[in-house]
Parts: C-alpha cells; structure tokens; sequence
C-alpha cells in the first residue's frame, strides 16, 4: 500500500497542531482512497450474483484496480507535475467519487470494470501528492508527523473501513456500501477545498530519471519480494468472504468481526515492524513474517481441509495474517532507503507500484485457485509466504556477499 510511516506516540501526531491540519483533512481523503481499495473483498459473492459472474471473475475488479493503479502512478506523477496541488487533490477525489457513483450503479460486469479503472487512476494521482503535500505545508519539525497523519488514514482503512463496508454491504446491499465510498470521497473534496490553500505544482521528474533507480542491484533484490510478499497475503484476502465461510466464519456479525481482528493485526504489524526492523534489522523482520503468515495460513489450511469450526482460533489467525502482510511495508522501505538514500522519494513510490503488483497478482492467482476450494486457496498462500522467505534470505546473502567484495 502505498508509503508506510512509523507512527509517532497520540500526543505528537494530534492534528490539533496547526502543522498537521492540512495532513489531517489529507488523512479524510486517504481513507476514502483505501477503503475503496479494499472494500469489495467484503461483497464480491453478493456483486457477483447482481452481476452474473462467478465470485473469481468479480475478485478481478480487484486485480485491476490494483494493476492500473501500479502502472498509472508513475506516470501520472510526470504528467501532473504542473498543476496546481489543491487542483489535483480535489480532481483526484471527485474522481473517486464518480468512480464509486459508476461502480455502485453499474447494470453490467463491463460498467463495473470501467468504474474500477477510473477510480484507480484517482487513487494513484490523489496518494502520493497528498503524502507531498502534507509533509510541505508541515513545518520541518513536523514532516514525519504530517506523513504519518495522512498514511494513517490507509491505515484505519484497513482496520476499519473494510470491515464498516461489509456491514453496510450486508444491510443494505454492496451497491449501497460503493454509494457510501462517492459519499465520503466528496466530503474529503469538500473538506480539502475549503481547508487546504492555494499550492503550485513543481517541475516534472521525467519518467527515465525515475525507472533509473531499478538499475540499482540493491533496489532490484528489494522490489520483487514486496510483489511476492503482497501477492502472497491477497491470495486469500479478496475472497475473504468464501474462505472465511470454509473455517467457519460467516454471517453479518462474524465476518466484520474477522475482518476487524485482520485490520488489528495489520496496524500492529506495521506498528511493530518499524521499531523492530530498527532494533533488529529488516531482514530479521521480514523472515519472521514470512513465517507467520506460512504459519498461519497453513493453519488456515487444516481448518479448510477437515471443515473445522473454531471461531476464537480463525480470529487469531485472522490477526496473524493481518500483522505478518502488513509488517513488510516499513522494512522493505528500510531496505530500499539503504540502497539508494539519494533516491528516496523515486524508490518509495517504485515500492507503492510494487505492493499493488502483488495485489494484483494475489488476486488473479486466488480466482485461480478458488474453484479448488478454500483449502487451495489457503495452501497456495502458504507456499507463496515460503517463497518470499526463501527469496529473502537468498538476496540478502548475495546484497552481503556484494557488499563484501567491493
């Protein structure tokens, strides 16, 4: 997901503080951003049915948000670069509002795509300039706070906007829960508009400077494990729903409870990961994740394959898989800031692009399997999440065995 930030103690990130007002009313528009990213792992069997598609074949409205998002940002990020920032927020947002508007009131699965698409291109314009933006209105004391403010609304996203949507979903209907996301995206404009002051835009970096940095050995060893990571996680997540159903878990109560145990463990696991991945170091971070999320999907797995029922059994493992997929995003940047400190800003956003690749990629390989039944669904996760470990520990041996030679 896009930039992870370690979040500083309550009192320090308050937006009472002026510096962070702007980076707070920012924060109401990253959080229509993520909601609207993850919300329809929460309906997709019940948008199926409407639509008359299989539940694989509504999971990649997923993969395609995710796909023209990673693609787009970069390219928006040249070809935006002029406007004025307030102009291109608010742009960005009424966008996504009209998306979801399209998504919600689409009469075909084709009218569903296309409202897909739009809505990822506002989310890849609106991100990253928002994250920009915060951290230039904030004084230079208060630049990581801004940033952690504006990145917090992903954050409660994940913990609370997916799990809100499925409610609402259940009450009154997936159509329903996308009219609620135009809802809040134009309330973010509204509030933007009359908050956020006049900003220029900048001189565009041209695309070639920013893809340069994927020439570095040490960039290029970091950024396919955040595609196999993330892909690993989005296995099972965009089906969450018949998957959860397999190990027990359904109706209108349990399933938000499971998905809020999920968003739980992923503010934790970033939480964590940025003080252990300084105190132990990313790569130590990043193996014991990808043993818990193998760990807990394996689980998951058991429980699929003998048709178990443990409700307080899958809501630990349900916050295992939240802490272990989202505890990647502040070691993997910690990697990426050490191999290329000059190209900070380039190698975050190439990350961003990467996690929503194997967003993406975790989604069409989950269609793929789910036919098979949660428990493939569940197994493929696994194997993926011991994948990743294995590419870890291989990179980071020839990243120390390079930087011994030289």
């Amino acid at each position: 997901m896009p930039t992870a930030v370690k979040t500083p103690p309550p009192s320090a990130t308050s937006p009472t503080d002026p510096g962070l007002r702007p980076a707070a009313v920012l924060a109401v528009g990253t959080f229509a951003v993520g909601t609207d990213a993850f919300v329809t792992a929460g309906f997709l069997p019940a948008m199926a049915g409407a639509l008359h598609v299989s539940t694989a074949a509504a999971g990649q409205s997923v993969s395609l948000f995710a796909a023209v998002y990673a693609l787009a940002s970069p390219l928006l990020a040249v070809a935006t670069a002029r406007l004025p920032r307030r102009t291109l927020l608010l742009g960005a947002l009424l966008l996504l509002a009209a998306a979801n508007a399209l998504s919600a009131l689409a009469p075909t699965y084709l009218a569903l795509l296309a409202g897909r698409v739009l809505a990822a291109l506002a989310a890849a314009a609106f991100t990253p300039t928002a994250g920009a933006t915060a951290a230039g209105l904030a004084p230079a004391d208060s630049r990581g706070r801004a940033l952690a403010v504006v990145i917090g609304g992903l954050t409660a996203a994940t913990a609370l906007g997916v799990p809100l949507g499925r409610v609402a979903a259940a009450g009154l209907g997936w159509r329903a829960a996308l009219g609620a996301v135009a809802v809040l995206s134009a309330l973010g404009a509204l509030a933007l508009r009359l908050t956020l002051p006049r900003l220029p835009g900048g001189e565009p970096v041209p695309l070639r400077s920013r893809l340069a940095a994927l020439r570095r050995p040490g960039v290029l060893r970091v950024l396919p494990l955040t595609v196999l990571g993330m892909a690993a996680c989005y296995v099972p997540y965009s089906y969450s729903v018949p998957v959860l159903a397999a190990v027990g878990v359904s109706g209108r109560v349990a399933v938000p409870v499971a998905l809020v145990l999920y968003g739980a463990g992923a503010v934790a696991g970033n939480l964590l990961s940025g003080r252990w991945t300084d105190r132990l170091g990313p790569v130590r971070v990043l193996t014991s994740g990808y043993a818990t999320m193998a760990v807990a999907f394996a689980a998951l797995t058991a429980l699929a394959a003998v048709h178990a029922r443990s409700a307080v059994v899958v809501g630990v493992l349900a916050f295992l898989w939240g802490a272990s997929s989202w505890c990647q995003t502040p070691a993997q940047q910690h990697r990426l800031l050490a191999a290329a400190p000059e190209q900070a800003p380039l190698v975050v956003s190439l990350n961003s692009s990467a996690i929503y690749l194997g967003i993406g990629a975790g989604t069409v390989l989950g269609g793929l399997a789910l036919p098979r039944g949660a428990a493939a669904v569940f197994v493929l996760a696994a194997v993926l999440s011991c994948g990743a470990a294995v590419f870890l520990r291989v990179t980071a041996a020839r990243g120390r065995a390079g930087a011994t030679s030289t």
